[in-house]
């Protein structure tokens, strides 16, 4: 699915996935993206460390998001 959008789509997908205010539903509503598409795409265009420490982050917010309501 990542090799039919675009390099624009692409940019915006990933500043959306590095973003803490937007979910991975939100990046499915608008480009119709997967969980797994969007972790995918990350790993090919970040650096090694960039996407653990994206991972990580992205782990550690879905745990505290729950606690938020």
């Amino acid at each position: 699915m990542t090799s039919t959008i675009s390099e624009t789509e692409k940019s915006e997908i990933i500043e959306m996935a590095l973003s803490d205010h937007v979910g991975f539903e939100d990046i499915r509503g608008l480009y119709g993206l997967q969980e797994k598409d969007v972790k995918k795409l990350m790993r090919e265009s970040l650096k090694e460390g960039s996407y653990k420490a994206w991972r990580k982050r992205v782990r550690d917010f879905s745990d505290r998001r729950k606690f938020y309501k």
